[in-house]
């Protein structure tokens, strides 16, 4: 029973990564209907900028979630305004082949910028831990899962209590009305879209602290973000949350009783299973 209580509690906190990641999907296609096929690539960015911020100046991957989370809004959302608004209005396979494009650049300019080798980052806690009993908490993941539950918070109350972020969501409940009502819609598309790429370097910072970076890991996260998504239900925030937890525990559980290499199998499998009998998604609407 300590193991099951311990994989359960690695689930849930490699969950809350999973779910900041999906956030920062689910936005974006929730409120401008565009899926960031580039989503996976820009948290590896992100995980080499933690990558370089600690090897040049010893910045602790958590302190570097400021200084990425700010260039990565500034650029998601000169990225939305000079680039992808165009192609809003575009057919699907447009959008489709722009964000494919865009990830092959960003995967190619990162085996330039770094060679093909994995990178990773040596904190002084790494294998630091507290003990209860037989259950161990370890301090990298209790403090990953709190750095992105308060980055989750922090985009729940921003949506909920601002006008910004009200006009945000009247731009996705009815973007005809909200050109009507004189919201300038494309100036908060690229606020949308700059947000979902903060929330996306934050979880990079933190995920470079349990596996290491290579040009070639984005596609897998990309794809990732989409099950849990898909799960949840496309657009809904708090879907996002429930299906990256949902995944984390599958992967932890799938780790423990078959083999750690068989933990995606369980992902897909949950998929399938809400594929078929809710395709909606959990908290999705129809």
């Amino acid at each position: 029973m300590e193991v099951f209580f311990q994989q359960i509690i690695n689930g849930l906190t490699l969950g809350s990564i999973y779910a900041l990641i999906a956030l920062g999907y689910t936005m974006v296609y929730g409120i401008i209907q565009l899926i960031n096929f580039a989503h996976g690539e820009m948290m590896t960015i992100a995980m080499y900028a933690a990558v370089a911020l600690f090897a040049g100046f010893g910045l602790d991957p958590f302190l570097a979630t400021v200084p990425v989370a700010a260039v990565f809004f500034v650029f998601g959302y000169l990225m939305q305004a000079g680039l992808i608004n165009p192609f809003i209005t575009r057919p699907e396979h447009s959008q489709f082949m722009l964000m494919v494009a865009v990830a092959i650049i960003m995967v190619n300019g990162m085996l330039m910028a770094f060679g093909p080798d994995a990178r990773n980052v040596q904190i002084s806690y790494q294998l630091e831990s507290w003990e209860f009993g037989k259950i161990l908490l370890d301090k990298p993941r209790v403090y990953a899962a709190s750095m992105a539950a308060a980055t989750s918070l922090a985009l729940f109350l921003f949506f909920k209590g601002t006008l910004t972020g009200k006009a945000i969501r009247a731009c996705a409940d009815n973007h005809l009305g909200a050109l009507v009502v004189g919201l300038d819609v494309k100036h908060l598309y690229a606020l949308t879209f700059g947000l979902g790429s903060a929330c996306v370097a934050v979880a990079g910072c933190m995920m470079i602290l349990f596996l290491d970076v290579t040009p070639s890991l984005g596609p897998a996260y990309t794809l990732l973000a989409f099950i849990i998504v898909i799960v949840g239900g496309l657009g809904s925030l708090t879907g996002a949350l429930l299906g990256g937890v949902l995944i984390g525990l599958s992967e932890a559980l799938a780790g423990l009783y078959i083999t750690p290499s068989a933990k995606s199998m369980f992902g897909y499998g949950l998929l399938i299973l809400v594929l078929l009998f809710r395709p909606q998604g959990l908290l999705g609407k129809k």
